[in-house]
């Protein structure tokens, strides 16, 4: 209620400031009337125009094709730039005088304008919903124009305080949730797809099911981030089971196990900005008070880098990973009806754990740390690597991201600090005992170079897990 009469009185200053600007400003709808726009809102007029002038840009940007948000993009990058010179010059004088006053003139000159127009664009009604969409379109053509890389690194920068923890509320998400949030739960989700109300429905409603979601205060309606959680007796190793009907017969059961098998990012202007580690530390938190009897906090996790990476080895790295053996276990996975009968291939077991502990524990990128993405995250926050999940989700996306893998990170209270700081510092990749017994030893020398290299079919890749 408090925003929605916030966002009607910036309505109302925005309606009356346009009254006092010049209608020039507010012209026909060409590209450079947008420009235009963006040097006036930096121009330095009163809060009311400001306001006018930031919902007349957003309505202009709203109205333009890809093509001309490109150039508008080319624009912010090239036109809103720190001036050289000035920044030369108070970067000089902070080196003649390193006092507070010429580092504060010298932060002030290397900030550049873009900043200050994104900040006041925001003070229109409903801005920082349309500038995380701006933020998206960027995202989407940056790749092509290396000058955006600026634009996007000072959004990114804004952003980052806007959605601060400190502004982030934390909601449960049940039966009961505004039927427009719900709708967008089902839309948002990218891990499990949710594939009607029943299905949603058994994911939030029964006893042992909950749903956690970070909300802004801007963003009311539209959550940021979600987790969906089990609560149970046992670590699961295999998805089915949870997303099938809730199996609780006694809702009064305590509980031993909490399970986060699902967590999507819902806003794609906010990638590189992780609400995710906040999530769920707040998320264990509220059970552990909610249900005392939890000492098990697992996560069942896609693996989704598995095949990408499998597929990216060179011929050499494949002989020096898997032997003989191995290999002509892997070609099982060739056959068109896998997983079919070889769900009891010990030796195709053997091989396909062995292959993913090695991508856990050896493989590498360049920056010393695991290549998979959800690993990256889970153990940054200080999880331990618990188990690997042999055909744990056997899905069309399951077998084609991980070859039907998925991988139970655990977090202990008492360990995650601990975890977290090996992986900071050192890229260590804190794993329980049984994942390290399943690394298979390099292949002798006569393997080397027997037999002809496994070469996987490859499915259609499905959309990638965005679990952060």
């Amino acid at each position: 209620m408090n925003v929605s009469f916030f966002q009607e009185l910036l309505t109302t200053v925005a309606e009356r400031g346009r009254a006092l600007l010049p209608k020039s400003i507010f012209g026909a709808g060409s590209r450079e009337d947008i420009r235009d726009l963006a040097a006036a809102l930096l121009s330095g007029r009163g809060e009311a125009s400001g306001v006018a002038i930031a919902r007349a840009l957003l309505d202009r940007y709203r109205a333009l094709d890809g093509d001309e948000r490109r150039e508008f993009f080319r624009f912010l990058g090239t036109s809103l730039q720190a001036d050289p010179e000035t920044v030369q010059a108070a970067a000089k004088a902070y080196l003649a005088d390193p006092s507070d006053e010429q580092l504060s003139q010298l932060q002030a000159a290397v900030e550049s304008p873009r900043q200050e127009f994104f900040r006041r664009l925001n003070l229109a009604a409903g801005a920082t919903a349309e500038i995380v969409a701006m933020r998206s379109h960027l995202l989407e053509v940056i790749a092509q124009e290396p000058c955006l890389a600026a634009v996007d690194a000072d959004l990114r920068h804004l952003l980052q305080s806007w959605f601060n923890r400190g502004f982030l509320v934390l909601r449960r998400i049940d039966w009961q949730t505004p039927a427009s949030i719900l709708e967008k739960i089902i839309r948002y989700e990218a891990v499990h797809a949710i594939e009607s109300w029943d299905d949603l429905r058994r994911r939030v409603d029964p006893a042992d099911r909950r749903c956690y979601a970070f909300f802004h205060p801007n963003l009311v309606d539209d959550p940021l981030i979600f987790v969906e959680v089990a609560l149970g007796s046992d670590i699961p190793g295999a998805i089915a089971p949870v997303l099938a009907r809730s199996s609780a017969t006694d809702a009064s059961a305590a509980p031993t196990t909490a399970v986060f098998y699902s967590i999507s990012n819902c806003q794609g202007g906010l990638k590189g900005i992780s609400f995710g580690n906040f999530l769920l530390k707040q998320v264990v938190e509220d059970l552990a008070r909610e249900k005392p009897s939890l000492t098990t906090f697992v996560t069942l996790s896609p693996v989704p880098g598995f095949t990408r990476w499998f597929h990216s080895l060179t011929f050499e790295e494949k002989k020096s990973i898997l032997s003989v053996e191995d290999r002509a276990a892997l070609r099982a996975l060739r056959d068109a009806a896998w997983p079919g009968r070889s769900t009891e291939d010990t030796a195709l077991r053997t091989a396909l754990l062995g292959l993913a502990a090695h991508y856990f524990l050896v493989a590498k990128s360049g920056d010393g740390k695991p290549l998979d993405p959800v690993a990256r995250f889970h153990l940054g926050n200080g999880a331990r690597l618990e188990r690997l999940n042999w055909l744990a989700d056997t899905s069309e996306k399951g077998l084609g991201e991980a070859m039907g893998l998925m991988v139970n990170y655990r977090y202990e209270l008492g360990a995650i600090e601990k975890n977290h700081e090996a992986f900071a510092n050192e890229g260590t990749v804190t794993a329980s005992r049984q994942v390290r017994a399943l690394l298979r030893p390099p292949p002798k020398p006569k393997d080397a170079g027997e037999g002809k290299m496994l070469a996987l079919p490859a499915r259609r890749p499905p959309r990638t897990a965005s679990e952060p």
